[in-house]
């Protein structure tokens, strides 16, 4: 067995450590920083870069006070710096959220970075510096931030509770912006804290709809009912039709192409934005002029009835900015289940879970492609429509969609409106 060194030197949960192999020689000559990160659960380390133990001692102790006590150390002395004149939190969120303007991100990473602001306010730490933010200190964010309701809406608002999910992304986002204060130089160490793995906060949903239960939702968009007790006209039941036709479109996207609730916003046939490639039937979910992200969106193969559909529209397939409100209407109406088990994403993961069933495991690459959670090699286009390639997922969607129809006829008829025409003009992403 290889010889188990003895506690060479440790501060904190910080101990020094020879990085060696299974037969105890060893792998660097350098001295190596290794803790237990609660977050990960699992160590981590950080080599030293030297191989004189009191050197090493020395980077042990600057990491701790950085990490442990948010004090700036000098990489020349070693000794500790005023942190007095540190860079304010309030000043790096600034600067983050002015960085990243133009990110399609920018919609989440606001809302995330303003929980975070409201936390200083009411808590009187507006004059928080970067280098004070520890463990400790997000400990006490997250619990503020458990007691905080989401309020949702402008006019007609609504709360509900705080996912430990939502304030983890706030935790990360805080995180990502005092890394860039350290990259610009404005503070002299990066977060001295760790956000928690979406994995151990967050649960997905298992909820998935059927067939039947995806049709009830077309039929609810193209045959609205009056609630029980009531009684409507020809022309109400068209008002209602029309107020449910953005609903309906979002519906046609998200089982058509799969794509995520904020792609399925912003497609457009606007030739600008170079998405609907009508002469090959395949839309291009990532926009020209956006960047991909880690939620990358994948070119895609169309069945013909979407792509028909596509033919006939001008500008934006769906017309406003968000369905949230009216999706959630059609599950209280469908006593579908709520409680985080559905949402705006329901129609891609129920599609994707009924297709991977006829797709089969060892083909199953192609609904990874689809999801934008694999990316396809082959840059040609009309290629997507081999078999090789996504041919089959899109021989699933375009059964799915069939089966849709049948039980909600006119789910995918054709889309071409007046009333739509007229409104479309307004959308922007």
């Amino acid at each position: 067995m290889p010889p188990k060194d003895d506690a060479l030197y440790s501060r904190g949960k910080y101990r020094l450590e020879w990085d060696r192999k299974r037969d105890g020689s060893l792998r660097s000559p350098y001295l190596q920083i290794v803790w237990y990160d609660d977050a990960a659960g699992r160590n981590r380390s950080r080599s030293t870069g030297r191989s004189e133990i009191g050197e090493a001692e020395d980077e042990l102790d600057r990491l701790f006070l950085e990490r442990e006590r948010g004090q700036a150390v000098c990489p020349t002395c070693g000794r500790t710096m005023d942190s007095t004149s540190g860079h304010l939190v309030t000043m790096a969120i600034a600067d983050y959220l002015l960085d990243r303007a133009e990110r399609p991100s920018i919609g989440s990473i606001r809302p995330r970075l303003a929980h975070v602001l409201e936390f200083l306010a009411a808590t009187d730490r507006n004059a928080l510096t970067c280098e004070q933010v520890d463990e400790s200190m997000i400990d006490q964010f997250r619990r503020w931030s458990a007691k905080q309701p989401v309020v949702e809406g402008t006019i007609n608002q609504t709360t509900r509770d705080r996912a430990p999910g939502t304030t983890e992304a706030s935790v990360r986002s805080l995180a990502a912006a005092i890394n860039y204060a350290h990259r610009r130089k404005d503070t002299l160490h990066p977060a001295g804290f760790t956000a928690l793995s979406p994995t151990v906060v967050s649960r997905t949903p298992t909820f998935r709809a059927s067939i039947e239960q995806l049709a009830a939702m077309f039929r609810y968009c193209t045959d609205p009912q009056p609630p029980k007790g009531e009684t409507w006209s020809d022309k109400m039941r068209d008002r209602q039709k029309l107020h449910r036709t953005n609903l309906l479109r979002f519906l046609q996207v998200s089982v058509a192409t799969w794509c995520r609730p904020d792609a399925a916003h912003h497609l457009s046939t606007a030739s600008d934005r170079d998405q609907w490639i009508s002469s090959a039937r395949v839309v291009q979910l990532n926009y020209r002029g956006r960047r991909q992200t880690k939620k990358y969106r994948p070119a895609v193969p169309v069945p013909e009835k979407f792509a028909l559909l596509l033919d006939e529209t001008e500008g934006f397939f769906v017309t406003v900015d968000s369905v949230r409100k009216a999706f959630e209407a059609m599950l209280d109406e469908l006593s579908l289940p709520r409680q985080r088990e559905t949402g705006l994403k329901l129609i891609r993961r129920s599609v994707a879970q009924i297709a991977r069933r006829r797709i089969g495991e060892e083909r199953w690459r192609q609904g990874e492609i689809m999801l934008g959670h694999a990316k396809i090699s082959t840059s040609d286009l009309y290629a997507l429509f081999d078999p090789a390639n996504l041919g089959i997922a899109l021989a699933a969607t375009t059964a799915i969609m069939d089966e849709i129809d049948a039980l909600a006829p006119g789910a995918f008829g054709s889309g071409k409106t007046n009333h739509l025409k007229a409104i479309n003009g307004g959308k922007c992403a």
